[in-house]
């Protein structure tokens, strides 16, 4: 079905924010969209193709979203997607769906920890409520457009589990 771009896709479109456990080379980025692109061509749910689209941004957050106006997505178009990021990843040798570690901005530089380090660097002071953090739990691009990805951690879910 038709892959479009991601700048297309209405504000209620499902998206899926897959981060890198590291800032991806140009050669690895190469391959992950040019395999997401595969993917997405041929994607579909009970046989009814996705009009859907991918981003990358930072060299290592990866977004894949749907067209719900179209047609939804189906449990097992979500595994199947889920599953080919695995393999992505082993491919690649880079971790990519590993929910669990806090992504966040100190100038440039995302750093990638632990929710224990994260606690850690809050206690330390090194992370405040105006840090930077990337809410990668969002499901609708336009929770995305709107400024609620890359936010102060006073207005992401970060505030209230280390605050």
């Amino acid at each position: 079905m038709p892959r479009i771009p991601f700048d297309q896709l209405p504000s209620d479109a499902r998206v899926w924010i897959f981060s890198a456990s590291r800032v991806l080379s140009d050669e690895e980025q190469k391959r992950l969209l040019g395999d997401v692109d595969a993917f997405i061509d041929q994607w579909g749910a009970h046989t009814v193709p996705l009009t859907a689209a991918r981003d990358l941004r930072y060299g290592r957050f990866l977004f894949v979203a749907v067209d719900q106006s179209v047609a939804g997505p189906s449990g097992c178009s979500i595994d199947a997607l889920v599953q080919r990021i695995k393999v992505l990843q082993q491919a690649i040798g880079v971790d990519l769906v590993d929910h669990a570690p806090i992504l966040f901005r100190r100038g440039d530089v995302v750093g990638r920890v632990s929710r224990e380090e994260f606690a850690q660097l809050v206690a330390d002071g090194e992370v405040d409520l105006e840090t930077t953090v990337f809410n990668n739990t969002l499901t609708q691009i336009g929770q995305v457009r709107n400024g609620q990805w890359e936010v102060a951690v006073s207005k992401s879910w970060h505030a209230q589990a280390f605050f």
